[in-house]
């Protein structure tokens, strides 16, 4: 018992729930959404770099894949943070903004998205050894900047189309969004895949089984908080145009061309 509360990762889970429900008093006394997507993704940056000094040892596979989840945080966090501003309001959190107990849940919810989705990075950062970059690493890697430009170039072409004022009121269907509904997602599921690659160069035994890390953001994304939210807001807007159910059922899904 004593060896499980020692251990790098029972550190990280405290250290991340502490933050989330410390932020969760502060945001509901103040009633307000809008630092919740930049919390988490600080605090996967924070984890990552803290997770470095536990292990006492700085390998160049940590710090190339430290480096990875450190970049996506900052554009994330950012991008999130100033839509949130300029929207004024997260429709996410509609129910649960003057609801403290509902409010808890999700702020656990991003402590539990936060420890599960870092969990091979935390294993890869806290290890003895070290070994000779391989192909899982330089696979792992690319497919993680593939995943990284996808991502972003469709928040970045979402932004846009929203700025055009006269798109006001329309979905977007054009560029990535032509290709699948929800790009971004499937860009955020394959970075997140494509970091336990590295990770498992360093593992052994129960370490393996951190390969539910990616199944759950897959999860989370498809069945939780990402595509049933977004979807049930599409088609209650624009569910009775028969220009968006066209759309709707002929687009893939999340993957390009297959689902």
């Amino acid at each position: 018992m004593d060896k499980l509360f020692s251990s790098p990762l029972f550190s990280a889970a405290a250290l991340d729930f502490g933050i989330q429900w410390v932020l969760w008093l502060v945001a509901a006394f103040l009633k307000t959404e809008k630092f919740y997507d930049l919390a988490g993704s600080s605090t996967f940056i924070l984890l990552t770099w803290q997770s470095i000094r536990w292990g006492g040892r700085l390998y160049v596979r940590q710090l190339i894949q430290s480096s990875c989840v450190t970049i996506w945080g900052l554009r994330l966090g950012l991008f999130l943070f100033q839509r949130v501003l300029q929207d004024g309001k997260d429709s996410r959190f509609d129910k649960a903004r003057g609801n403290p107990a509902l409010f808890f849940v999700f702020w656990t919810l991003q402590g539990v998205w936060v420890w599960m989705t870092l969990w091979p990075t935390l294993i890869l950062n806290t290890a003895s050894k070290d070994e000779k970059l391989n192909w899982k690493d330089y696979l792992g890697w690319s497919l993680w900047l593939v995943g990284f430009l996808i991502e972003s170039i469709a928040d970045h072409q979402k932004s846009q189309f929203r700025a055009n004022p006269d798109n006001k009121g329309k979905w977007i269907s054009t560029g990535l969004w032509g290709l699948c509904q929800y790009p971004n997602y499937f860009g955020e599921i394959l970075m997140w895949s494509s970091l336990f690659l590295p990770a498992s160069s360093v593992m052994s035994g129960y370490q393996h089984w951190s390969v539910l890390s990616p199944i759950f953001v897959a999860y989370l994304v498809t069945r939780v908080s990402g595509i049933p939210l977004q979807e049930g807001q599409a088609l209650k807007k624009w569910g009775h145009l028969a220009e968006y159910r066209m759309y709707y059922q002929s687009t893939a899904k999340l993957i390009p061309y297959i689902w």
